[in-house]
């Protein structure tokens, strides 16, 4: 059975349609990344999940419970980050964790060995008796992360973790969500920061004006949008049009494009087949000067997708 099930979802509000026919299921232990752009549908879909906005039909169910006719035994399995911390700045760290226990209903005599775990797990150990307001952003975001954990949910909703950080804190909330992989969480995270997803996604979604185009495995919607792999080869530039000539005559390659110093080639061959395409353009007399295949490219699977419209 799959732990999170969306069948046919859809919201309606008034005249617009934020959520169209949605459909989708996740296995324990998935992640799964959620793409648009603003106004595509992600906040609106991971709010019904989350119990805090009602189907306007469809289903959708977390652990074969259904979202809409059982909100508080789905409350019980999901951790839900919204993509605004709230105003908690009275509040110690350690004390609005507390809070958030107590609203999930865990034990008091549990709750202070949980807060430390979370704390210990989110690095904030050293912030357990700061005020929330002398946080940082990126605190903030590990704090609201450490209050989605509390209850210990098999399923997490993240909506967009990463949004408004620098660099470094960007850094640190993925390295969290590798660990939370690695504890065997089942994990549906909508961001635009497209290439930190292809890190540890198992399985990601485009959605543009409420309807989801594509789904799946990173590799599969590769070969399904771009009909392959993709090639870069590096050769000097007075052999740059030569190449350039000469591959699209090479069994499997669909397209040659020039980049910068870069030639990028679409290609549908196998990994054992990219042998040949060097072999041509050693036989041709280019000089390569190097050959590998790109890491997946969500960015350009996106721009390829979607056709920049909002709802």
């Amino acid at each position: 059975m799959p732990l999170v099930e969306l069948v046919n979802l859809r919201k309606e509000y008034k005249t617009l349609v934020a959520v169209k026919g949605l459909s989708l299921t996740l296995e324990p232990g998935d992640i799964f990344g959620f793409i648009g752009p603003n106004g595509a549908g992600k906040t609106t879909t991971i709010k019904m999940l989350a119990t805090l906005l009602e189907p306007t039909s469809g289903i959708a169910r977390v652990n074969g419970i259904n979202v809409a006719e059982n909100p508080e035994a789905v409350r019980s399995l999901i951790g839900y980050m919204p993509d605004a911390f709230g105003v908690y700045d009275d509040f110690k760290v350690w004390e609005y964790l507390d809070f958030f226990a107590a609203a999930y209903k865990v034990p008091k005599i549990d709750r202070p060995g949980l807060i430390d775990m979370a704390l210990d797990l989110t690095t904030l150990t050293e912030k357990k008796d700061a005020y929330v307001d002398e946080l940082s952003r990126g605190m903030k975001q590990r704090l609201c992360l450490a209050k989605t954990l509390i209850h210990d949910p098999k399923v997490l909703l993240l909506d967009e973790p990463a949004s408004g950080l620098d660099p470094r804190a960007r850094i640190e909330i993925k390295e969290l969500l590798k660990e939370l992989k690695a504890m065997g969480k089942t994990i549906i995270v909508s961001s635009h920061i497209l290439p930190e997803l292809a890190d540890f996604c198992t399985s990601v979604g485009i959605i543009e004006r409420g309807e989801l185009i594509v789904a799946g495995p990173i590799e599969a919607i590769m070969k399904q949008v771009l009909g392959g792999r993709v090639l870069e080869i590096r050769v000097p530039d007075i052999d740059r049009e030569k190449a350039t000539a000469l591959l699209p005559s090479v069994e499997h390659v669909k397209s040659v494009k020039r980049i910068g110093e870069t030639l990028r080639v679409d290609y549908s061959g196998t990994l054992d087949d990219q042998s040949e395409v060097l072999l041509a353009l050693i036989h041709g007399g280019v000089r390569v000067q190097s050959f590998a295949e790109q890491d997946t490219d969500l960015e350009d699977i996106f721009l390829r997708v979607t056709k920049g419209l909002v709802a």
